[in-house]
């Protein structure tokens, strides 16, 4: 099962307690779902726990069965398109069949109970979230426009942040950050997904963390290489042009160490200096070792 299907699985299992909040959900789905006009209800899902959620749902908001139910596996679809249903439908949320447009009636989502359960409704029929391990992306589109606008203006009361677009004539809010998407999925009742979202950034985060460590690790290996190659050709040089053996003790000692541990690091070499010595001071002595070869 994809994420966004676990997401939809863990948010049926949200129980229908109070009626006022099977209804915030019930609307949440018919203003996300396929078709909700004068003349029919049509509602598609793939999700198998919402197929069978939906049912429960309506008979619990409503009292009302589908004249429609699934045939068959693949896209399960359900429809009402008996007058008398849809006027219940109409007349639960204060709207008219005739209005040219849709709205959200705010008086249904007055408690943030039923504003948790309407966002979850309308996830759970136009909602879409990628896997958290691949990307960070949470959507609820919607074909009616002044829906969209108004549910904006609701998740911001809610204190979330998301982002609007158009897409093929659909409405869309988004979110793009792993940490609204934390708060979004916690807020309509799938904690365990939102879990998962903060994991897979943690995780991220971590491989990111150890991969520039490991690339600044390298970085720093090459330059003290490289360091250690210029030292031990600058050494060469003055040992074939007789200069070595004229320098005091202390450099003729760090060339003689160099020469011998030409891997080591600049710490290592200077606690084999007797006695041991500063890695500031033996750093000293290689520069000026180095310094004298190109002279």
């Amino acid at each position: 099962m994809s994420f966004a299907g676990d997401v939809k699985t863990q948010l049926c299992r949200v129980p229908l307690s109070r009626k006022c909040c099977a209804q915030a959900e019930a609307y949440g789905v018919l203003l996300y779902c396929n078709t909700f006009s004068a003349s029919q209800v049509r509602i598609v899902t793939e999700n198998g726990a919402f197929a069978q959620r939906l049912p429960a749902l309506f008979k619990k908001a409503f009292k009302l069965t589908f004249d429609r139910l699934p045939q068959g596996e693949g896209k399960q679809i359900f429809v009402l398109d008996d007058p008398e249903k849809l006027a219940v439908l109409y007349q639960s949320f204060g709207t008219s069949p005739r209005a040219l447009a849709l709205h959200l009636n705010f008086a249904v989502v007055e408690e943030d109970c039923c504003r948790a359960a309407f966002l979850r409704g309308a996830f759970l029929a136009g909602g879409s979230v990628t896997d958290p391990r691949k990307g960070y992306h949470l959507e609820l589109a919607t074909s009616h426009q002044s829906v969209s606008r108004e549910v904006l203006a609701l998740m911001r009361e809610l204190d979330q942040a998301p982002k609007s677009a158009q897409r093929k004539g659909n409405a869309v809010i988004y979110f793009k950050q792993s940490e609204q998407m934390e708060d979004f999925l916690t807020c309509v009742g799938a904690p365990l997904a939102a879990m998962e979202v903060m994991n897979a950034k943690l995780e991220r985060d971590l491989r990111g963390k150890v991969n520039r460590q490991t690339n600044c690790d390298a970085a720093n290996l090459d330059k003290a290489v490289e360091a250690a190659m210029t030292q031990v050709e600058a050494i060469r040089r003055l040992e074939r042009a007789g200069v070595l053996v004229t320098l005091p003790d202390k450099l003729r000692e760090a060339a003689a160490l160099r020469l011998a541990h030409p891997e080591d690091t600049l710490a290592q070499l200077a606690q084999r200096c007797d006695p041991p010595i500063t890695k500031s001071a033996l750093n000293h002595r290689l520069r000026k070792l180095v310094e004298l070869g190109r002279k």
